[in-house]
């Protein structure tokens, strides 16, 4: 019973565990050897300098020896219990000659710039270097993440935008803000200034991911932002893939996935990992997996609206030719995957494409191709139908008239004359009718009364019948 308990207890997490803790990478602490010219701690013989016009925020975790230590015009030292400086007269034997270490400049550090986070679905995976591979709208915070900068360290971060950047919560030197007025408070802070700056709309307190099937990052406002910090790699595949929320185009395999309103995003993402990532021969792929808005086309010409789907980005570690070949294998066994179980995970259908050309809708594509190419003819020849009406009602275009039918009349009296005025040819002769001494001698048979009863008219040949008096007809 406590088994099924901690289960229940598990799936009514996993809606709020589809959102991410995003991490800012850099720091400004004195101990980090990466923030000075010289790549080293400076030491007891060494000169300090700080950059007199740059403003920071440098957070000190132990006690250091210094020969001397110049500050900038606008700057604070964050010390931690036990840190601090002390000036050696006689200097460091263990320092050598003594150097000008000079603080380098954290100004250039920008917010949307995807190499500058990391990600991951817990805090434990965060202390444990756990993280999650995204696209790059999604490497930085989207509306439902999480933004934690690491305890124990400042920073600054240029936050310039012209949109707005919700986020759920904000952590900064352990601090966890969840409310725009709190954090507000805390950015007009003499260390809130040094730590953000440029224009900005960072809110903080924005809900949970509620939506067990996924939420949309919504982070396309800032694109352009986001791509500027971006260097694409040159490929050498055959047909590069453009994932929605990637800068670039990559070599690999995309798997788009129909959901229904069963399907766990959380579950799923557990579900590829355990079964393919965690293989030897897929240990080297990258997943990003994003729930997208697609846009809809009707015989996939003609758009007609958008869906909602799951888009699984694969990617290998190989180059040249090999390039995105393990990560074409791993997308044909995840849509084999959903074809043998995918009722059973809330997934509809699932198909892949794939750098090398290949994909799951080859066939469909061609047949497609067919019935696209037979309706733009159609509507090509309604086109030029319409146009032909339109330039004929405007007097431009006139159409030649047809020649006239003869009547019937006209054919009649005309089929008695030969060619050239000649007689007409009746072809052969024929004895029973042709010559009169052949008609039977009957008297009265063939007299004046039948021959009066013969009407001959323009429209045909009339006869009268005896039997119908033409009085009692008329009565």
């Amino acid at each position: 019973m406590a088994l099924r308990h901690n289960v229940l207890l598990f799936l009514c997490i996993l809606p709020f565990a589809n959102a991410l803790y995003k991490q800012w990478i850099p720091d400004t602490n004195f101990e980090n050897a990466t923030n000075w010219d010289k790549g080293s701690v400076p030491c007891g013989n060494d000169q300090v300098v700080f950059l007199a016009q740059r403003k920071v925020s440098v957070y000190v975790e132990t006690a250091h020896t210094i020969t001397g230590m110049s500050l900038p015009v606008d700057g604070e030292l964050i010390l931690a219990s036990g840190a601090g400086f002390t000036v050696r007269e006689g200097g460091d034997p263990g320092c050598g000659s003594g150097v000008t270490a000079h603080f380098k400049d954290p100004e250039s550090r920008k917010w949307f710039d995807p190499s500058l986070w990391v990600a991951a679905t817990t805090i434990d995976d965060l202390h444990r270097g756990t993280y999650q591979f995204s696209v790059h709208e999604e490497s930085v915070p989207c509306q439902y993440d999480d933004v934690v900068f690491r305890e124990g360290t400042s920073f600054r971060v240029d936050v310039s935008s012209d949109h707005d950047m919700p986020v759920k919560s904000v952590s900064v030197l352990g601090k966890k803000f969840t409310s725009s007025s709190e954090f507000s408070q805390y950015l007009s802070s003499n260390s809130g200034k040094l730590q953000f700056h440029g224009s900005s709309s960072l809110k903080v307190g924005g809900s949970s991911c509620d939506d067990s099937t996924g939420c949309i990052c919504d982070n396309s406002g800032n694109r352009d932002r986001i791509c500027s910090n971006v260097k694409c790699d040159s490929l050498e595949c055959k047909k590069p893939l453009h994932p929605v929320g990637h800068c670039c185009d990559v070599c690999g395999a995309v798997v788009n996935v129909q959901f229904s309103s069963s399907f766990n995003f959380e579950l799923y993402r557990q579900r590829l990992q355990h079964l393919f990532l965690s293989q030897h021969k897929y240990e080297s792929i990258q997943m990003a997996l994003s729930k997208v808005s697609k846009e809809q086309r009707l015989l996939r010409v003609i758009p007609f609206g958008a869906t909602q789907e799951i888009q699984v980005l694969l990617l290998d570690q190989k180059t040249g030719q090999d390039a995105g070949k393990l990560a074409e294998a791993l997308a044909r066994d995840v849509v084999q995957d959903v074809h043998n179980h995918g009722l059973n995970i809330g997934i509809s259908s699932a198909e892949f494409q794939a750098s090398s050309g290949a994909s799951s809708s080859e066939a469909a594509g061609n047949s497609a191709g067919v019935v696209v190419g037979a309706v733009l003819g159609s509507l090509l020849g309604v086109g030029l139908l319409a146009a032909v009406v339109m330039l004929y009602r405007r007097g431009i275009v006139t159409i030649p008239r047809m020649p006239s039918i003869p009547s019937l009349s006209k054919w009649k009296n005309s089929s008695e004359i030969g060619e050239l005025g000649g007689p007409l040819d009746h072809g052969f002769d024929n004895p029973m009718f042709d010559k009169l001494t052949m008609m039977p001698e009957e008297p009265g048979l063939y007299g004046t009364e039948m021959i009066n009863s013969i009407t001959l008219t323009q429209s045909g040949v009339h006869f009268v019948n005896p039997v119908y008096d033409e009085t009692d007809f008329n009565a």
